[in-house]
This record gives C-alpha cells, sequence and structure tokens, in this order.
C-alpha cells in the first residue's frame, strides 16, 4: 500500500470541496499553492516519522495514513500560519502531530465503536485484533508528543490540553449522560471535546507556531470548535447514507454499535407517534445487534431515519454552528485567510463525505 496524499486537487480534498469552495477565485492561487506545498512537507514528514524498525509496528501505525484522509487539521494549520510568518517548522512540526493524534484517536474510537470499516478499508482491529489497534494508536499519540515537544513548554502545553479534551469527550460519550443531563446539550459537549477541540487547536497552532499576533487565537480556537463541533453534526447525518462508497464506512456504523448520533436524539425529543414507534425499533435493534443479531436487522429503520425531520434538523443545527464559527473571525483582519477560513466553515456543514 503506498501513500495518498490528500492536497488541495486531490479527491479526497475535492469531496470535501476544499478546492473549489475554500480556495476558491483567482485572489486564493497564492494562497492555495502555499497550503499545496506545505501539505507536501507534512506528507513527506509524515511517511518518515511513521517508519519503525518493527516491521509489524511499522505496518499497523502506517495503515489508516495510508488508507488516506482529508487532512483537515494540517490544512487549517498551514493556513493560519499566513496570519504570521507563515509555514515555519514549528508550523510543520505542529501539523503533523496534531494529524497524528487525530489518527491515533480513529484507532481506538474504531475499537470502542466495534467499526468493522474505516476510509474504505478494514479498521485496524478487525485485521490485527482490539490489543494491536490499541497499542497503534497509543504509539501514533507518543509519537505526537515527541514532535510537539521540538517546540518548547507551549507546544507541549498545547497537546496536552487537546489530548485530555480528546479522552474526557470519549469517556462522557462511553459513560452516557446522567439523571438530569439534557441528552442534546450532552452531547453537543461531547462533540466539543472529541472533534472541536482538535480542529480548534489546528486553527490555534498555525497562528501561534508562525508568530502571529496572540489576540487572533482565541478567535482562531472559538472558530475551529464551533466549525469542529458542525463537521461532526454533519457527520452523523452522513452516517446515515446509503453509499458506503461515498461515506467510507457501513452506513449507520454509529447507531449499529449503540452510538447515540444528534438525528437519533432529536428524533427521541418528537412527540408523535411514528417518531416514537421508530424510536423504540431503532433501540430493539440495538439490543439485538449487541445479542448477536445481525446488524442488516436495523436496516430497513435507518433508512427511515435517514428520511425523517430529525435528520433534515440535524442538517440546519451544523450549519447554525457554522454560522457561528463565521461569526468568530470578525476579530481577524479582512483578506485571504478570513475569506478561505469563512469558505471552510461553509464547507465542513455543507458536504457529502
Amino acid at each position: 500500500m503506498t501513500p495518498s496524499p490528500s492536497v488541495p486537487g486531490s479527491r479526497a480534498a475535492r469531496r470535501l470541496g476544499l478546492t473549489e469552495r475554500v480556495f476558491a477565485g483567482a485572489r486564493s492561487r497564492k494562497l492555495t499553492r502555499i497550503v499545496e506545498d506545505g501539505l507536501a512537507r507534512v506528507e513527506e514528514s509524515l511517511a518518515a516519522e511513521l517508519r519503525m524498525t518493527d516491521p509489524l509496528v511499522d505496518t499497523t501505525i502506517r495503515y489508516l495514513y495510508e488508507a488516506g484522509g482529508k487532512r483537515v487539521r494540517p490544512m487549517l494549520v498551514l493556513l493560519t500560519s499566513q496570519l504570521g510568518n507563515g509555514v515555519t517548522d514549528a508550523v510543520i512540526d505542529a501539523a503533523m502531530a496534531l494529524e497524528l493524534t487525530h489518527l491515533g484517536s480513529l484507532y481506538h474510537d474504531d475499537v470502542m465503536d466495534d467499526a468493522d470499516v474505516r476510509r474504505g478499508v478494514p479498521s485496524a482491529h478487525s485485521v490485527w485484533g482490539n490489543n494491536i489497534a490499541i497499542l497503534a494508536g497509543d504509539l501514533l499519540f507518543s509519537r505526537a508528543s515527541q514532535i510537539m515537544a521540538r517546540n518548547g513548554e507551549r507546544a507541549i502545553q498545547l497537546q496536552a490540553d487537546t489530548f485530555e479534551r480528546l479522552v474526557l469527550g470519549q469517556m462522557h460519550e462511553t459513560i452516557g449522560p446522567q439523571s438530569g443531563d439534557d441528552p442534546v446539550a450532552f452531547y453537543l459537549q461531547v462533540l466539543s471535546d472529541k472533534t472541536g477541540s482538535l480542529i480548534a487547536a489546528a486553527a490555534q497552532a498555525g497562528c501561534l507556531f508562525s508568530g502571529g499576533p496572540t489576540e487572533y487565537e482565541q478567535p482562531l480556537v472559538v472558530f475551529g470548535e464551533k466549525a469542529g463541533v458542525a463537521f461532526q453534526l454533519l457527520d452523523d447525518v452522513i452516517d446515515l447514507s446509503d453509499d458506503p462508497g461515498e461515506t467510507g464506512k457501513v452506513p449507520g456504523t454509529d447507531l449499529r454499535a449503540g452510538v447515540p448520533t444528534m438525528p437519533y436524539l432529536l428524533l427521541g425529543r418528537g412527540e408523535d407517534a411514528a417518531s416514537a414507534a421508530l424510536h423504540e425499533r431503532i433501540d430493539a435493534g440495538v439490543d439485538e445487534i449487541a445479542a448477536g443479531a445481525d446488524p442488516a436487522v436495523l436496516d430497513d429503520a435507518l433508512a427511515a431515519l435517514r428520511d425523517h425531520p430529525a435528520t433534515a434538523q440535524t442538517r440546519r443545527l451544523a450549519r447554525d454552528w457554522s454560522q457561528e464559527a463565521i461569526a468568530a473571525l470578525e476579530a481577524l483582519p479582512a483578506g485571504d485567510v478570513r475569506e478561505a477560513l469563512t469558505r471552510f466553515a461553509v464547507a465542513v456543514a455543507d458536504r457529502s463525505s
């Protein structure tokens, strides 16, 4: 298997709309070239970092990296570096470290969710087992920390704070809301921790490690977190897609594993009999799968949820969070970077994969 870089213009980037939307227009040509060149450096450096002396370790930690990916987080690091001194070595390190942190989280998420497919290939734990997949994720986390440590205490603190939030988000998702918690508000906080924190760190890191103005960092954090939540909310919609070739995942992967998503939670708020009945069908199907039934037992119920108003409401919610992300950019100077970030926030809430 050979690496498949995802720079602007690649198939993965086009599916998200990065080329046509984030880097749209003649004014963005210079910015596009800068990001493309930076992503090429990130890919080359990642290829070197993901090589160990042990062949099995080498194969396992490179597995999901070589399966592709949109490289959203490195792209944001490179983009916001243009608010400072541009693509420095420290910026490249931050882009690599945050992408490796994201990759490590995918290995662990797939074990916890018992997911069969990731990025169009069998999940790592289905190939090597849970123990190896967990250890591969741990190795990626450790390598990310090593890379961040090259740039001092501030970089180490950013990495540690981000990783803590990732773990807390996963822990809260695993435990679930407690008595008195609003399930929707609880879930939005989980998304902020699990997804928003890492995208926020990427947006901040580019400015931080390029020597950009410190007053831009907090607005970028708010932007990244809200854009990250929008991204994940739309992922919940995409998770219901009936085209696994587009998503790289089995439709309804999360719900089949008993992991609530926003369409399911909003369905539970429905007061009509049809919504209540569909909610019960999904719950019953999840219980059957947990008892050993074929996951296909949920196919019809998930198709009904895909067409239910709760899913359209989730799309609208994603767009609301996207607009809040855009509002946070008002603190940044007008120009190509702010325009590209605005288009990014729109794109994450309006995509097909």
